[in-house]
């Protein structure tokens, strides 16, 4: 399963962990790829749309990554970040939460 979890804090995106495989099939694992194609999509938005400042983290073995946004978000990528979260709630709606889970957490 993968585990989406979003950070954020008073309101504000500052967290964004994804880590597991989706183990919806052995090999063409659509799920997986429709989760890492929306999320690598939005990381390479925010970095060529904005001017916000990152650190990324990865591990593909274990299917991990973790960005954190380093200072002020702005308006676009907010907007993006929603977009993201919009498209992982409608692949957990057609294929269901055995293989994708979504959890927001405010610190």
């Amino acid at each position: 399963m993968i585990s989406v979890t979003v950070t954020k804090e008073k309101g504000e995106f500052r967290r964004l962990y994804l880590l597991g495989h989706a183990g919806y099939a052995d090999t063409d694992d659509v799920v997986c790829a429709a989760v890492s194609a929306l999320v690598l999509n939005t990381i390479n938005a925010i970095e060529t749309f904005t001017e916000d400042h990152f650190s990324i983290g990865e591990d593909p073995g274990q299917g991990m990554i973790d960005f954190q946004f380093e200072d002020t978000v702005s308006h676009d990528s907010h907007l993006l970040m929603e977009t993201m979260i919009l498209g992982i709630r409608k692949i957990i709606d057609s294929y269901g939460e055995t293989y994708v889970s979504f959890n927001t957490q405010e610190v």
